[in-house]
């Protein structure tokens, strides 16, 4: 029996210690996170991308003011001040029903009056940029999580109490889900002083401390109540219930920290954050189920089976038949599960994955900065919204007419090309020698961003993620690589993006081979047998294939309401990281209940079908409580939460109706003895 067990008042007083530390850092746990984390390290578009604010300096540097949203106060007393600051009346656009957008190229003297003077009438000024863009979906994104999160907790309150046919256990996961969150964010407050961690993480760690919080407490802790039931003592209930549930538990919860543990091959601050508070979630929920768990289990004993429930989820007939079918016709099932999970991944070879360069593109559709986004490709181009800055790094100063004559012959062969629409430039018809001394007052200070640099500013005709745009981009590096007397480096939102996307892709076969070794490692400790840990890691290929067969379908082709759009590759290898990792949860639990029946002496079928069985309505139940937990996420308006919670609910709902309630016995009964080889599985079926 654990220490804590032996010691229940000692183990709860040093978890409200350990509480009374954490939860005062976690108001401010997002104080230090990072809203970006999208670009490759060291990149040659991250270098020329030093600031956001700078990609939209063009426009100050020509006297007149960047896009701007302006909310907050009637739409005609906006255009009544805009006149008697002295706009004219094409420098505003309406955005939406209340809000307008100063274009860029409003005269700076004027635009500054109205600005001035609309902040005083109360009214919100946001610059319409890549930077505010991001701090929109970072906080809209967490307000969407709550929502989502509040939403799903009636469900899963029923849920719960119907899975574990009794009110009183079903208080243990929420306890479990809270004390591993507020410990979990407790340490990342203190990290993200030191490391660069993406505001996102706090995402996973919610539902991730909500959902395994469930699996593990409900698998300890019915296990507790079934020794209680057969007549055994508190603390020999207890100590069967760790040795095997606990144990499962214990398996399951190293393979999910490890799996995301492999985003960290990702590199970048929003993978670290991704990677890191994941498994600090799952460590946490851990540590509870192994100390704080059996300590209160010890207190309540045989009051666990209060307010016991009818027609509780896991004493439902039907798991018992499906486990007679499955066993009795193996073929059969494991044709029909095939068939499935094929039929499902059908359109996954066909999926398209980026991130998207545009960021109010992951915003809501009605969020006024998307709409005000809109607004500006409408007026002023497709390629508007994320223009791309041109670095040249010049060998002599730029205080040498010499290089403005490189930078003037730079701009032509820029606005040759077929797809720009502008570019930006102080040379125009200056001559080199005064742009030289202009450039020695700091008049240039819009372009010029160092003693030899210049930066020049490219408006595509095509949006930021289109074909046309990564074509452009080819075209420059090509043209600009030939350019004597200086080094040139493309950044802007859509190189950037364009950049991560390649870095990633490079990234992704690495991280999925160390999920396949972390789940081939795990399944062969947990079971001994390297058949089985084969045979796991196979289905949850052909589950990741039908998971993403539904998101092609659903995100990528539009479906259900939600418009086509290319599926986030930020949001991909999460969904299918945690697939592999929650997947290992059922396959442990079941796996490990054949191995006790096959070690009291039954043949392979009759094993696997007793467990199925015994665990069917605990592992379907944990599944549709996974589902409950993330299914909010669906309704919301961010195509990335959207994404996150189709993928996740799909992954899971086959995983447990599919894959464990009929392949997996089926699988055990056809491979007999050999079912866990090298071991022998018992005497012949």
């Amino acid at each position: 029996m654990p220490l804590a067990a032996r010691r229940p008042w000692v183990a709860i007083l040093l978890w409200v210690a350990v509480l009374l530390v954490a939860v005062p850092l976690v108001p401010a746990v997002a104080q230090h996170l990072s809203a970006g984390g999208f670009s490759a390290p060291h990149s040659a578009a991250q270098a020329a991308d030093a600031t956001t604010a700078h990609l939209h300096a063009p426009a100050s540097a020509a006297g007149a003011e960047p896009a701007t949203l302006v909310q907050g106060l009637a739409r005609s007393r906006m255009m009544v001040l805009a006149r008697g600051a002295g706009l004219g009346p094409r420098a505003l656009a309406p955005s939406g029903a209340s809000a307008v957008v100063l274009l860029p190229g409003a005269p700076h003297g004027a635009a500054h009056r109205f600005l001035n003077t609309v902040r005083a009438g109360g009214a919100r000024v946001t610059p319409i940029n890549a930077s505010t863009e991001s701090h929109a979906v970072s906080g809209q994104a967490i307000a969407a999580l709550k929502a989502s999160t509040v939403v799903a907790v009636p469900a899963l309150v029923i849920l719960l109490a119907l899975v574990f046919g009794a009110v009183m256990p079903a208080v243990l996961p929420l306890v479990a889900a809270g004390v591993g969150t507020a410990l979990t964010l407790g340490v990342v407050s203190v990290l993200e002083r030191f490391l660069p961690l993406s505001v996102y993480l706090l995402q996973i760690v919610t539902f991730l401390a909500l959902g395994v919080g469930v699996d593990y407490v409900l698998f300890v802790t019915s296990r507790f109540r079934t020794e209680l039931d057969r007549g055994a003592a508190v603390d020999g209930a207890l100590a069967t219930a760790m040795r095997t549930g606990g144990r499962s538990v214990l398996f399951s919860g190293i393979a999910v920290s490890l799996a995301l543990g492999a985003l960290l091959l990702g590199g970048t601050a929003y993978w670290t954050g991704m990677a890191l508070g994941g498994a600090l979630a799952v460590a946490s929920v851990l540590l509870v189920t192994h100390t704080l768990l059996p300590a209160l289990l010890r207190l309540l004993g045989p009051h666990i089976h209060r307010g016991r429930i009818r027609w509780a989820m896991p004493d439902w007939p039907l798991w018992a038949r499906l486990a007679d079918w499955a066993t009795s016709q193996p073929l059969g099932a494991l044709g029909l599960g095939l068939l499935v999970l094929v039929g499902l991944g059908w359109a996954a070879p066909s999926l398209s994955a980026n991130v998207p360069a545009n960021v109010a593109r992951m915003l809501p559709v009605h969020s006024p900065l998307a709409e005000a986004s809109r607004v500006l490709q409408r007026i002023d181009g497709a390629g508007s919204v994320a223009p791309m800055v041109v670095a040249l790094r010049l060998k002599p100063s730029v205080a040498v007419p010499a290089s403005w004559t490189t930078v003037a012959h730079v701009t032509a062969v820029l606005a040759q090309l077929r797809d720009v629409a502008a570019v930006a430039s102080p040379t125009g018809h200056t001559a080199p020698p005064v742009l030289a001394r202009l450039a020695a007052r700091g008049a240039l200070s819009a372009f010029v961003a160092g003693s030899h640099r210049v930066d020049l500013f490219v408006t595509a005709r095509s949006g930021p993620d289109t074909a046309r745009t990564a074509t452009l981009l080819q075209q420059m590096s090509a043209r600009l690589g030939r350019v004597a007397g200086a080094q040139a480096e493309i950044g802007g939102p859509a190189a950037v993006m364009q950049g991560f996307d390649h870095y990633l892709a490079g990234r992704l076969p690495w991280m999925a081979a160390a999920v396949v070794l972390v789940a081939l490692g795990v399944l062969w400790a947990a079971t001994g047998s390297p058949l089985q840990a084969l045979l796991g890691v196979s289905i949850n290929g052909l589950v990741m294939l039908a998971t993403a067969g539904v998101l092609v379908a659903i995100i990528q082709r539009g479906a259900f309401g939600i418009a086509p759009n290319p599926l986030n590759l930020a949001v991909l290898p999460l969904v299918f990281v945690m697939l592999f990792g929650l997947s290992m949860d059922y396959q442990v639990i079941l796996l490990h209940r054949i191995q006790e029946q096959l070690a009291r002496g039954l043949a392979p079928r009759a094993a696997a079908r007793q467990a199925a069985a015994t665990t069917g309505g605990l592992i379907t139940g944990a599944g549709l409580i996974m589902v409950a937990v993330v299914a909010a996420l669906v309704a919301s308006p961010f195509e990335v939460l959207q994404t996150l919670g189709i993928g996740l609910a799909t992954a899971v709902l086959v995983d447990t109706l599919v894959v464990r309630t009929c392949m997996v016995p089926a699988l055990v009964t056809v491979l007999g003895p050999r079912a866990f080889w090298p071991r022998r599985a018992g005497p012949a079926a």
